[in-house]
C-alpha cells in the first residue's frame, strides 16, 4: 500500500463553483485548513453551472440519500448571509397535478417526504390557487406543497462559504487553468496549472461538467454527460408590477409538461425539460475568456434555441394565463451534468489514491454532498449512506462514452416523468445477457434490466399454471406494473416442485494466493477458517461497524476462494486492501449460475452426477466441484428462496449445455424456469436481506438482524472494535418484519410506516408472499414486540400491518436441510 498523507494534509480542490466552495468550507471546519481551490474563471461567478443556476431546491426524492443532501443544503444555506442578504429564500415548493396519474404520483412523493422527515402535504386545487394566484384553477387537480423548500442564491452561497473557508486558512485562486495531474507510485502528488504547480496529498475534482476533462488528466474515467437545458425569463408582467421581493410564491413545478417556474421580482423565470436532449462535449466547452470573446455570457450559457421553446411556451400560457400579456425577454441553454443513473459521482479513486471526485452535483444537493465528502476524507466514512453515489458503482459495460451519452440523455428526458421503481431504461438493450438468454426468450421471459444485465422477472410459458391457483388478490394499477399473476405460479412451483433460476448477474470474485485466507479473515466478520468445501455467509464492515456489503465465501481449496458479492464497490474495496500475496479477479462475465431450488431439486440433480448429493453427503452451506452430465460445475448447497437446492456454477461457454441438461432431466419432475419476481417474494418470506436496500453502512449487523454472521472471538477484523458491546444492547431501531393485515393489500418499498399515528420509519423491501397469502414488508422501525399494529402509508392510504417474528416461513429450516 502507498504511504498515507500527513495528519494535516494538503488539499487541492479543482473548481470554485458551489460544490468546491462548500467542500472548502466543510473541510476547513473539520480542521483540514491547508486547502487550495483552483478556478479557471473569475470569482465569485466563474462561469460554470453554479453561475447560471436558477436555484430551485426541492428536497423530496425517491432516494433517501439525495433527500438527506438536500435537507442539509436547505439547513446550511438558510444560515448563510452576505451583506445582509440571505443565501436561501424559504418560499416553499408546489408541484402541480393536471392528470390523475400525476396526482397519484404526488401522493407517492408525499410518502417519500414523510419517510425521509420532510414536511409536505397534498393540497386541493383551491389551495394551489391560493399559493399561486396566477395559475388557471380549472386545469389543476391538486398539488404537493412543501413549505421548507425554496430558492438558493447559489453564487451568494458560494461566496459566503468561500469567505468562511478563507477565514480558516483556505485560499481561492481564480484564473488558474488546470493542465495536468502529477502522480507517483499510484498516488496523486500535485496539480499543474498554467500559473504554477500545487503540491497535494488529496485532489478533489469538483469541476462540474468539466469533470471528464480533469479525470482524463488523472487517468480516471468520469461517467458524466453534460446537457444543455432551456431557461427563460419573461418581460415584466403586469400582474407582478411593484413586486419588492425577488420571490414570494413557492417555486412551481408543472411536471406534466416538464416545466418549472420561479419569480424574478416582476418577471417569471421558466425552465424546460420538454425539449430534445442537447448533449454537450465537455472537451469542447470554451474557457471563460474565450467564451466571452465569442459573445457568450459564460462558458455554461449556450444560445437559446427558439425552435425547442415554442411548444413549452404554449404550455406555460395554458397553465398561467397571465403570461399571455407578456413575451420572453431573454433565454439561454444552460449546461449541467447528468450520469447514467442520475446520481452524483463521489469518492476516491483506487487507481490514483488521493484523487477524489465530487461531480454531477446540482445546487440542490451541493452542501450535503460537500459535507459527506468532507466526512469521508477526514473521518474515513460519511454519516449518510453513499452507495448510490459511489464512483465504483457502474459496471465496465456502463462506462463507455456511448452508454454514458445515451443514458445521460435519457435521464434528462425523464427528470419529471412518473417512473415506476422497476422501470428499466429502454436503450441500449440488450447489453449483457446470460448464456441462457435464447432459451429464456423462447419461454417468453419478461425482462427487466439491472447493472446492464437482462433479468427475467417471469416467463409467459408458465401462464397455464395460473389457472390452478384460484383467485389472486386484485392489484392496483401501480403495483400491477411490471408484474404478472404468473409470478404467483412460479413461486408455488418452487415451493412444491422445482424451478431453475438464472443467477448469472450475481457478482463472483475469485480470491487466491498464500495470504488469501488471512486477508479474507481480516476483511470480513465471520469465521472463514474452515476446511475446503465450506461456504460461509459473512459481512464486509467499515471501521465503524457499518454493513458495507454481505458476501458468500466458498473455500474451494486451501488458497482459493469464490466470493459472491454485490457490486463493483466490493471488488474495489478488497483490491484496495489486498496484500501482494493475494490475487483478486472478477470472474462474473466468464461464468454463469443456475439456482436449482425446490423440494424435488435433489431428484433432478442426483441422477446427473456420480457425487453424493444426499443431505449427509452434501450438507447445507457446503461446496463441491463436480460434473452435471458433461458439464464441470462448482455446486454450492445454498438457497435464497427457503427451499432445498443448489447454486450450480460453470464457465459461460458451457452454460447453455448446463441449462439444457437440467431442463431435459427436470421434465419428469415438472421443472419450470422462474424469474426474479418469484425469487424476491420467496426470499422475503424467508427473511433474507438484500444489501443496499434492506441495510447499508448506516446500519450495524445486530440491528439489521445479521448478528449471526459476526464472530467477535476471532482475530481482529475490520469493524470489530466498533462492535464491542453492541450484541448485548437493545438497539434504538431494528429491521422489522411486517405482514399487511389485508390479504389484498400490496406495497412496494420506501413507504413511511406510522406507529400510534406518528411516522416512525420506512419500508425497505416488500413483495407479496404467495405462500403466506399476505404482503411481506421489511421496515426500519423502533424496537416493537411481535403483534404490534402499525400502518403503512401507500399513496395516502393508511394500510394496517402487524409486526411479526422472523423468519415468517419455515422457521425451523426443515425445508432447506433435508
Amino acid at each position: 500500500m502507498s504511504s498515507t498523507p500527513a495528519l494535516r494534509p494538503r488539499v487541492v480542490v479543482i473548481g470554485a463553483g458551489i460544490v468546491g466552495c462548500s467542500l472548502a468550507d466543510e473541510l476547513t471546519a473539520r480542521g483540514w485548513t491547508d486547502v487550495t481551490v483552483l478556478e479557471q474563471g473569475p470569482l465569485p461567478a466563474p462561469g460554470g453551472s453554479t453561475s447560471h443556476a436558477p436555484g430551485l431546491v426541492f428536497q423530496t426524492s425517491p432516494s433517501r440519500t439525495l433527500a438527506a443532501f438536500a435537507r442539509y443544503t436547505v439547513e446550511k444555506f438558510s444560515s448563510l448571509q452576505v451583506d445582509g442578504v440571505s443565501c436561501f429564500d424559504q418560499v416553499g415548493g408546489l408541484e402541480l397535478a393536471t392528470t390523475p396519474e400525476r396526482l397519484a404520483e404526488l401522493h407517492r412523493r408525499a410518502g417519500y417526504a414523510t419517510a425521509w422527515g420532510i414536511r409536505g402535504e397534498i393540497v386541493g386545487a383551491d389551495r394551489c390557487k391560493e399559493l399561486w394566484p396566477l395559475i388557471d384553477r380549472s386545469v389543476v387537480l391538486g398539488g404537493f406543497h412543501t413549505p421548507d423548500d425554496g430558492l438558493a442564491r447559489a453564487v451568494l452561497a458560494a461566496r459566503a462559504q468561500l469567505d468562511r473557508a478563507t477565514g480558516r486558512g483556505a485560499r481561492f485562486l481564480e484564473r488558474h487553468t488546470v493542465t495536468g495531474i502529477e502522480q507517483a507510485e499510484g498516488r496523486v502528488t500535485a496539480v499543474v496549472t498554467d500559473r504554477g504547480t500545487f503540491p497535494a496529498d488529496h485532489v478533489v475534482s469538483a469541476a462540474g461538467f468539466w469533470g471528464p476533462v480533469i479525470g482524463r488528466m488523472a487517468g480516471i474515467d468520469v461517467p458524466l454527460q453534460p446537457l444543455a437545458h432551456q431557461y427563460a425569463r419573461t418581460r415584466p408582467l403586469p400582474d407582478l408590477a411593484g413586486a419588492e421581493a425577488e420571490a414570494s410564491k413557492p417555486i412551481l413545478r408543472f411536471q406534466d409538461r416538464d416545466l418549472y417556474f420561479r419569480e424574478h421580482h416582476d418577471r417569471i423565470g421558466i425552465g424546460s425539460y420538454a425539449h430534445r436532449p442537447l448533449p454537450v462535449d465537455p472537451f469542447a466547452v470554451l474557457p471563460y475568456d474565450a467564451a466571452r470573446a465569442r459573445g457568450m455570457e459564460m462558458p455554461s450559457s449556450y444560445p437559446f434555441t427558439e425552435e425547442d421553446w415554442a411548444p413549452s411556451w404554449e404550455d406555460c400560457r395554458r397553465l398561467l394565463p397571465a403570461l399571455r400579456a407578456t413575451e420572453i425577454g431573454e433565454g439561454f441553454n444552460g449546461v449541467f451534468s447528468f450520469t447514467p443513473d442520475g446520481m452524483p459521482v463521489l469518492g476516491e479513486s483506487r487507481q490514483l489514491r488521493g484523487f477524489w471526485l465530487a461531480e454531477a452535483v446540482w445546487v440542490t444537493h451541493s452542501a450535503g454532498v460537500a459535507k459527506a465528502v468532507a466526512e469521508w476524507m477526514v473521518d474515513g466514512r460519511a454519516s449518510v449512506d453513499l452507495h448510490e453515489c459511489d464512483l465504483t458503482r457502474f459496471e465496465d459495460a456502463q462506462r463507455s462514452p456511448a452508454y454514458v451519452r445515451d443514458r445521460g440523455s435519457q435521464q434528462f428526458v425523464e427528470v419529471y416523468d412518473v417512473l415506476h421503481p422497476l422501470q428499466p431504461m429502454e436503450h441500449p438493450r440488450p447489453l449483457r445477457v446470460s448464456p441462457f438468454h435464447a432459451r429464456q426468450e423462447r419461454l417468453g421471459a419478461y425482462f427487466l434490466e439491472g447493472g446492464g444485465w437482462e433479468r427475467p422477472h417471469w416467463y409467459e410459458a408458465n401462464a397455464p399454471l395460473v389457472e390452478s391457483l384460484g383467485p389472486l388478490p386484485e392489484r392496483d394499477a401501480w403495483s400491477a406494473r411490471h408484474w404478472s399473476p404468473v409470478v404467483a405460479a412460479e413461486a408455488r412451483a418452487t415451493r412444491e416442485r422445482v424451478a431453475l433460476y438464472d443467477m448469472t448477474p450475481l457478482r463472483r470474485l475469485e480470491v487466491t494466493g498464500a495470504g488469501a485466507l488471512s486477508f479474507l479473515q481480516r476483511m470480513t466478520s465471520n469465521n472463514l477458517r474452515k476446511k475446503p468445501g465450506a461456504v460461509t455467509y459473512t459481512l464486509l464492515l467499515d471501521e465503524s461497524g457499518g454493513v458495507r456489503s454481505d458476501l458468500t465465501v466458498a473455500r474451494l481449496a486451501p488458497d482459493r476462494f469464490q466470493v459472491g458479492a454485490n457490486s463493483p464497490a466490493d471488488l474495489d474495496r478488497l483490491l484496495r486492501y489486498a496484500p501482494r500475496d493475494v490475487h483478486i479477479r472478477d470472474i462474473t462475465s466468464g461464468t454463469c449460475c443456475i439456482g436449482v431450488w425446490g423440494p424435488l431439486a435433489r431428484d433432478l440433480v442426483q441422477p446427473l452426477t456420480r457425487d453424493d448429493f444426499s443431505h449427509e453427503g452434501f450438507g447445507y452451506f457446503r461446496a463441491k466441484e463436480t460434473y452435471i452430465g458433461h458439464v464441470p460445475v462448482t455446486a454450492m448447497r445454498l438457497s435464497y428462496v427457503g427451499e432445498l437446492g443448489w447454486e450450480l456454477y460453470t464457465t459461460a461457454d458451457l452454460g447453455l449445455r448446463l441449462w439444457d441438461t437440467l431442463w431435459e432431466a427436470g421434465r419428469a419432475h415438472g421443472v419450470i424456469a422462474a424469474g426474479r419476481s418469484a425469487f424476491n417474494s420467496l426470499r422475503l418470506e424467508k427473511g433474507y436481506r438484500s444489501w443496499g436496500t434492506d441495510m447499508t453502512d448506516e446500519h450495524d449487523p445486530y440491528e439489521a438482524g445479521l448478528g449471526f454472521a459476526v464472530r467477535m472471538d476471532k482475530d481482529g477484523f475490520v469493524g470489530q472494535d466498533a462492535l464491542q458491546g453492541l450484541a448485548a444492547r437493545t438497539p434504538a431501531r431494528r429491521l422489522t418484519a411486517l405482514l399487511l393485515d389485508d390479504p389484498a393489500a400490496v406495497v412496494l418499498g420506501k413507504e413511511p410506516v406510522h406507529v400510534d399515528g406518528t411516522p416512525a420509519g420506512y419500508v425497505t423491501s416488500a413483495a407479496y408472499g404467495y405462500t403466506l397469502g399476505r404482503c411481506v414488508a421489511y421496515a426500519w422501525l423502533p424496537v416493537l414486540p411481535a403483534g404490534t399494529g402499525v400502518h403503512v402509508d401507500y399513496f395516502g392510504e393508511k394500510i394496517p400491518a402487524t409486526v411479526c417474528d422472523e423468519p415468517l416461513f419455515d422457521p425451523e429450516m426443515n425445508r432447506i436441510r433435508r
